[in-house]
């Protein structure tokens, strides 16, 4: 950048690392000293903070700024290029300390770009290295840089000192968080939140669609996603993505990484119609598919383990709108290139450490908090993570669980902490068998969901999301033949279900943790 300036008749100010780097690379260059007529003092902390530097960048186009410049030694400065103190990087290094973070805030850089942005209308300013070439081309072709450009720049540049200085804020008041302060006593809990929300996401790219085809919209992704995080992984093959598209995979990635062992989930509207463990890939998905064949029809697919060709052909003769996974074998994808709409949507990672992870444990990488529009508004809150370990939980009726029992309580655990609430779910030998979902009353999901397991559901076990406020769902369970209930107690008529529990022979255990999901 700095050589292309030259060449087009720029001259060069800068202050010391920069000042350094481009001496040593041969480009002629006045340290800022020279023009300011002023030392660079208190280590650093003052040398652009300077009115022979700012009023040259604010300076407009009139007779008027002309004058006083000259009459003040002022020359106009054209062009701003900053890359601010590494603010983000130095907080992030394990260890770091509250002074080295402080020291890594840049304020002259801030001032400078801030000073660029505001007079746009003469001034270019450049805060990212990506557009060094665009700025450099319309010198070249137009002997200056388009006010449209100029007017862009300056916004992404008021942007990015807006997300510095709320990268710093966040941070300090998280240090803060962690320090006792007797004149605001508060719940432990209550710092988790800051006291403004500060969201920085950028335009990743247009959907689709919205929920409906008359509705735009639009996927933005957090700068800091790690790798693994479902906005992280890409599309191989298929029509554009819609906004209920995200939300289905969002839904399915999410409830086969509850799981280590292999897992297919098959998502309609949010909700699981499939869900099972395998022995293989294959044997995953044909399992979860026998669960509700019929509901299966346009569903998403996720498998938490790369998809082979044997499972690749088996999903072919199916419609489904996309299939996520770690990895598609280059079989699978040959085989599934013919489905031309279909999407595939690969995430790259789930190797065997995340493999081995304790079940309950989200590994995908893209748990966080959550964040929902309301009128007028956001509701902000932690993410519903893992769930309550077997340890905690209490087996409160006569019979007791065995040890196949309690492996299979915890598949329906897990499997239900994905469905809507009112959320009842039926499950035996490692899959699903009825989902009752989203229903206003907790008897109304469980009667959904047996009848979908129907005569399945003799020896089969039941789990849902909150308390029975009335026995009558264990009543109803009973008569299908459930053989054990999970479910988070804490009804003031935990005795009656209890009791009903006992007196119809059926297991149930309490896990002392309610999982909605509105």
């Amino acid at each position: 950048m700095g050589r292309g300036l030259v060449e087009l008749g720029f001259e060069l100010i800068s202050t010391g690392g920069t000042y350094k780097a481009l001496t040593k690379a041969g480009i002629a260059v006045t340290y800022i000293s020279a023009v300011t007529e002023f030392p660079e003092i208190l280590d650093g902390r003052v040398k652009t903070l300077h009115p022979r530097l700012h009023g040259g960048i604010l300076a407009r186009a009139t007779a008027e700024h002309e004058r006083q410049c000259q009459e003040n030694g002022i020359q106009f400065i054209d062009l701003i290029c900053v890359n601010l103190y590494p603010f983000e990087k130095t907080i992030a290094q394990d260890g770091v300390t509250l002074e080295k973070a402080i020291e890594n805030i840049d304020i002259g850089g801030p001032a400078m770009v801030r000073s660029a942005a505001k007079n746009h209308d003469r001034v270019t300013v450049i805060v990212r290295p990506a557009d060094y070439d665009l700025v450099l081309e319309n010198l070249r072709a137009h002997g200056e840089v388009p006010l449209a450009l100029r007017r862009r720049l300056a916004a992404e540049a008021f942007a990015h000192t807006a997300r510095y200085d709320a990268l710093i804020a966040t941070y300090l008041e998280k240090e803060l968080a962690a320090l006792p302060d007797p004149a605001m006593p508060a719940k432990p809990t209550a710092n988790a939140f800051p006291q403004t929300l500060r969201l920085f996401v950028h335009k990743a790219q247009m959907l689709r669609y919205g929920e409906n085809p008359d509705q735009s919209a639009a996927l933005y992704v957090e700068p800091e996603a790690e790798q693994g995080s479902l906005t992280q992984g890409r599309q191989l093959q298929g029509k554009e993505l819609s906004y209920n598209n995200w939300v289905d995979m969002d839904a399915a990635w999410n409830l086969v990484s509850e799981y280590d062992k292999i897992a297919c989930a098959i998502i309609k509207h949010t909700n699981p119609c499939g869900l099972a463990l395998g022995a293989s890939v294959f044997e995953a998905y044909t399992r979860a598919l026998a669960c509700d064949p019929v509901s299966a029809f346009g569903g998403v697919i996720a498998l938490n383990r790369p998809v082979d060709g044997s499972t690749a052909s088996a999903i072919k003769d199916r419609f489904y709108e996309v299939i996520i996974a770690p990895r598609f074998d280059p079989e699978a994808q040959s085989i599934l290139a013919d489905k031309k709409n279909l999407r595939l949507f690969e995430l790259g990672t789930f190797g065997p450490e995340q493999a081995s992870a304790p079940a309950g444990v989200g590994r995908s990488g893209l748990r966080g908090d959550r964040i929902r529009a309301v009128n007028g508004g956001l509701l902000f809150q932690e993410e519903d993570m893992g769930t309550s370990p077997r340890s905690a939980w209490q087996v409160v009726t006569q019979l007791q669980p065995t040890a196949t029992d309690l492996d299979e309580l915890e598949f329906a655990w897990l499997a239900c902490k994905h469905v809507k609430s009112n959320a009842i779910v039926v499950t035996k030998d490692r899959r699903i068998l009825g989902v009752g979902a989203g229903q206003m009353n907790r008897v109304g999901s469980a009667e959904i969901a047996l009848t979908q397991g129907g005569a399945r559901s003799k020896g089969a076990y039941l789990a849902s999301d909150a308390y029975f406020p009335f026995p009558d769902s264990v009543e109803v369970a009973a008569t299908y033949g459930i053989r054990a209930i999970i479910q988070p107690g804490g009804s003031v008529r935990d005795r009656e279900a209890i009791d009903t529990a006992d007196k119809l022979g059926l297991i149930m255990v309490f896990t002392s943790r309610r999982h909605f999901r509105h």
